[in-house]
């Protein structure tokens, strides 16, 4: 046996995978939970947890404590960045992109010349890395300028991405190193149209590597394992791509959609190119990446819960339930202020259902592309923005709401598309998968390591539904 343990310090439990590489396949599995002053203590006692699991099957701890180990984490409130651009819905939008696919969450995006009051709003949001971008290569350089100069008057002590112009790059990294930590890395998009995220990714998670997981007293539990090597939801898209995209000679799972439904947010990540599949339809917008991650900070399934009826309606999901609006907005209340709530009675899991199905059909809603009929003096063009999932067969599920759930499949219902909303672009026929184990965290770190193996232990762990 060839073991390795793979560690998601999650925001709420810890959770620890032992895995036979000789197999590629899971052996062991204990969470505990998160010890948010200490992460070390959570991760002991989910380790102990797993050596008492492990020693049923034979294994002495000693095997255990030699068996590498590699961790991902969320915990202290994840990869918090902050995104610059030039304008809105371009240089802007693919700062907001890049930070979105390394694993970050997303606290507000910048556009044009950044004023006085952004200087202080960025000041008082605390970012753990703010990532500079604006103007293509060799075209505008002022814009740029100006918020290097404007950032250079905060007093933060963090790093600083930038990603921008290449041109006046080393003049922007310039005005900020007498502030801040700096990296200078490819331009997010060097010419109109063209993403080129993957540079930046890749330096966020060596920031992340190198200063923020030292930043947020994560380093403690370096005495334990061998490190802490990317975000959490970096890993879980890291492990998408892999699953699409396949490994070797082994071909993958083509397009595919995951839904991760948490306590606080719910992600979305699609991997394919989303082109459309409707014939003479044109895309509008910036081009859309082959692994894209959403976000939703307002949809979740416990402190999100009142936000995440706020923004579906109580009157929807009361008749979704077929209750009175008031019943679903005090149990939401509850469950905001419970954030360690289980459900006991039938009606308490009957809400859980409840609101884990909106938030998978709010969320994919909101990462989906849309299409609208326009009419023109040559008769009438279909135009997408966005990306097109109609025709995405496997969607993994993951996270507690579905794999709790007397029925997952029910509560993954909302990522179908939904006839009342015919121009959402969502799966029109997909096919479901549980990731009941927990095991996409961990076959994204040890995609890192041996694609192969992980290719195989996900297509092991990952059961239809």
């Amino acid at each position: 046996m060839e073991l390795i343990v793979l560690i998601d310090i999650g925001s709420t439990f810890t959770k620890v995978s032992a895995v036979d590489l000789a197999e590629a396949r899971l052996i062991g599995r204990f969470q505990a939970p998160t010890t948010p002053f200490n992460v070390t203590e959570g991760l002991e006692n989910a380790l102990s947890g797993l050596a008492e699991e492990m020693s049923r099957q034979g294994v002495s701890p000693s095997d255990l404590r030699q068996a590498r180990k590699l961790a991902c984490s969320s915990a202290a409130g994840g990869l918090q960045m902050i995104a610059i651009g030039l304008v809105k819905d371009l240089t802007a939008e693919a700062a907001r992109q890049a930070a979105l696919g390394a694993g970050a969450r997303v606290l507000k995006t910048y556009a044009y010349e950044l004023t006085e009051a952004d200087r202080d709003e960025i000041a008082a949001l605390q970012p753990d890395i703010i990532l500079l971008a604006g103007g293509t290569d060799g075209g505008n350089h002022t814009t740029i300028i100006h918020n290097a100069k404007v950032l250079a008057e905060l007093d933060l002590d963090i790093p600083v991405i930038v990603a921008g112009n290449r041109s006046v790059a080393s003049e922007v990294a310039g005005y900020l190193s007498r502030s801040f930590s700096t990296y200078i890395t490819a331009n997010v998009m060097p010419e109109i149209g063209r993403l080129q995220v993957e540079p930046a990714r890749e330096v966020i998670r060596q920031v992340f590597m190198e200063t923020i997981v030292q930043a947020k007293g994560l380093s403690k539990a370096s005495e334990l394992i061998e490190g802490i090597f990317m975000p959490t939801p970096a890993a879980v898209l890291r492990a998408g791509t892999l699953l699409s995209r396949g490994a070797g000679k082994t071909p993958g799972w083509g397009d595919l959609l995951i839904v991760d439904v948490g306590g606080a947010t719910t992600d979305v990540h699609s991997l394919g190119s989303g082109h459309p599949t409707r014939p003479g339809t044109v895309v509008r917008g910036l081009p859309e990446p082959f692994a894209k991650r959403t976000v939703e900070g307002d949809l979740g399934v416990r402190v999100s819960a009142l936000p995440l009826v706020e923004a579906v309606g109580a009157e929807v999901i009361g008749d979704h339930l077929g209750w009175e609006p008031s019943q679903v907005i005090e149990r939401a209340q509850r469950i905001t202020s419970e954030p360690d709530y289980l459900p006991q009675s039938p009606e308490d899991v009957k809400f859980d259902q409840a609101l884990g199905f909106f938030a998978t059909k709010t969320a994919s809603s909101r990462h989906a592309g849309r299409i609208n009929q326009v009419f023109t003096p040559t008769g009438a063009v279909w135009i997408q923005e966005g990306k097109d999932l109609s025709q995405i067969k496997p969607v993994i599920a993951t996270g507690g709401v579905f794999v709790n759930s007397p029925n997952a499949r029910e509560v993954l219902m909302g990522v179908v598309h939904d006839p009342v909303e015919p121009f959402e672009l969502k799966p029109t026929a997909p096919e479901f998968y549980l990731d009941s184990n927990y095991i996409l965290a961990a076959g994204g770190l040890l995609a890192e390591q041996d694609s192969l193996t992980a290719f195989a232990l996900l297509e092991n762990s990952l059961r239809s539904v």
